[in-house]
């Protein structure tokens, strides 16, 4: 997401840390839908790119959606989304009013994960980021300030990861088979089915799923699955509307698969913050 806004009142202009190899290893943004927002959330998307800093995100309603050439995160309020420096990405930003974005240099995102992910959010993690956000950084950091940096990257680190990955096969077959199940989330196709549309054995799709993707074929569906719901129920859709566009026969069908996935109902999912482990 890029963070250099022009000012709304004022000929200023909002430096892109985004870009800035140099300067502070850490610098912290408050985000929201205004328009003079370091780190602009809202209703928006932002096409491919890519950035010299490491990006660590986070939304406090709404949904962020990112896609990388090897599948798609999906960040949750309050969770952190994490991408690391020069690797190329989009962005959909639902509904979020607001926010916090840490954007970290070459050199402090060598300790963090060489691929994107999403990790739980700590008070003390959500804590340091609004003490750093409302610094001035064009200032000396001093050493109480340098601590603060050294603890939250600590926190980062620690964070644990959260299982809110879609990765996309390479396979043309398998792929088509992906993008038939993504594009029907409804769809009652079973994996013969889908496979003999693609031109695939039910016992050679199988096999290639769990190969490309890590996943097998009903973890990988049900994945995606999850996925379409977050978006659904970010946007305020109700319980009973996701479980029927995702076909499930009933509401507690659905919410049990959510509670296995994710150890919580949909309701307290979204309700609850980080807690520190």
């Amino acid at each position: 997401m890029n963070t250099g806004q022009k000012m709304s009142n004022a000929s200023d202009v909002i430096p892109d840390y985004t870009d800035l190899a140099e300067g502070a290893p850490l610098y912290a943004l408050q985000g929201t839908d205004n328009a003079d927002s370091q780190f602009r959330l809202g209703t928006r998307e932002y096409d491919w790119h890519q950035h010299v800093r490491g990006q660590l995100f986070c939304v406090e309603s709404g949904l962020v959606h990112v896609h990388t050439a090897h599948g798609s995160w999906l960040l949750p309020p309050n969770r952190a989304g994490w991408i690391p420096p020069a690797v190329d990405h989009k962005v959909r930003i639902t509904g979020a009013v607001t926010g916090w974005g840490v954007l970290l240099g070459p050199e402090a995102s060598q300790c963090l994960p060489a691929e994107p992910c999403v990790v739980g959010v700590s008070e003390l993690m959500g804590a340091l980021v609004r003490r750093a956000a409302g610094w001035e950084y064009n200032e000396h950091l001093d050493s109480d300030k340098k601590r603060i940096i050294d603890l939250l990257l600590d926190e980062i680190r620690r964070a644990p990861q959260e299982p809110l990955h879609l990765p996309m096969p390479v396979d043309a077959r398998l792929l088509r088979m992906s993008m038939t199940i993504i594009e029907q989330p409804d769809s009652g196709q079973t994996l013969e089915e889908l496979a003999a549309a693609a031109g695939l054995s039910a016992r050679t799709a199988r096999r290639l799923f769990l190969a490309e993707t890590g996943m097998t074929f009903v973890h990988w569906r049900q994945q995606a699955q999850l996925n379409h719901a977050l978006e659904l129920l970010a946007r305020g859709h109700a319980v009973a509307e996701v479980a029927d566009a995702l076909g499930y026969a009933t509401p507690s069908s659905f919410i049990s698969m959510f509670r296995r996935a994710l150890g919580d109902s949909p309701a307290s999912y979204f309700a609850k913050r980080g807690k520190s482990q």
